[in-house]
């Protein structure tokens, strides 16, 4: 009797959940303030940090950019964190130099490992505080060529999901966190990237994005956000439809392949 009215139960939170999205659509979030608090950016010399952080100074927070020690005795404690800071080497996986795989997990997961486990301790104890994973569509679908890119960004993902149930179950509500993930960014990092279907999107966009995302507390931010739809019909679809997806899209940039640079 219990398991049908737990039952009972989850389909009426499914069904106010839907709802609740629905709402939420239509009718834009409130946004919150952060003035005054401390914001620390990782990689914040270029792209997508560097105009985050400009974003965040407009916005009258403090600037932190980074060493943890002096951070804790020179400004106090973080509330806001940024983990910004990638690497991307675009190459079939035997061109990949074992130092650039090891390069592109040291920066783009386990440096978010460590951050956080150098500030997590006074977030916790004031149950307050904003940890933003920058990470990317590619931590929801692959590209070749791409291979150890794709690897850390589904664990970046992994990471901001895992962290984000942890926070819950310790009761910890008010410790807010949010994830990133844009499609082809023109940083330079990636030389000419092109798509039929997505955009190459500019670094102010992007910004904007996940300024707009933290203020209204958003859990995943997809830039653009239409991609999201595609990432759900992406579970459904069967494979010789995705890959004529694949196919439209047209995803081109240059990598090294077989020790050359070629278009692909």
């Amino acid at each position: 009797m219990h398991i049908v009215l737990e039952l009972l139960l989850l389909v009426g939170i499914i069904i106010y959940s839907y709802l609740e999205s629905l709402v939420k659509f239509f009718i834009p979030r409130r946004r919150k303030s952060v003035a005054g608090q401390i914001a620390l950016i990782t990689g914040a010399g270029h792209g997508i940090g560097r105009l985050t952080a400009y974003e965040f100074a407009k916005r009258k927070s403090r600037l932190v950019l980074w060493d943890i020690n002096k951070v804790k005795k020179e400004v106090g404690d973080v509330e806001i964190v940024v983990n910004n800071a990638g690497a991307i080497y675009p190459a079939d996986l035997l061109s990949t130099k074992d130092e650039e795989i090891t390069k592109t997990f040291e920066v783009n997961i386990l440096g978010h490992f460590w951050i956080i486990k150098a500030l997590l301790p006074s977030m916790l104890r004031r149950n307050s505080g904003h940890i933003v994973t920058v990470a990317s569509v590619c931590g929801h679908g692959v590209i070749p060529y791409l291979i150890p890119y794709c690897s850390s960004k589904f664990a970046a993902v992994g990471f901001h999901r895992a962290l984000t149930a942890e926070l819950e179950t310790l009761g910890k509500t008010g410790i807010k966190t949010s994830c990133l993930c844009p499609v082809f960014v023109n940083t330079g990092f990636t030389k000419n990237p092109s798509t039929r279907l997505w955009p190459v999107l500019e670094t102010s966009e992007v910004a904007s994005s996940l300024i707009d995302g933290i203020l209204t507390n958003k859990k995943m931010i997809f830039v653009p956000s239409y991609i999201s739809i595609s990432l759900v019909l992406e579970k459904f679809l069967p494979e010789r439809a995705l890959k004529a997806i694949s196919r439209i899209q047209n995803i081109q940039f240059e990598a090294i392949v077989g020790h050359k640079t070629k278009m692909k």
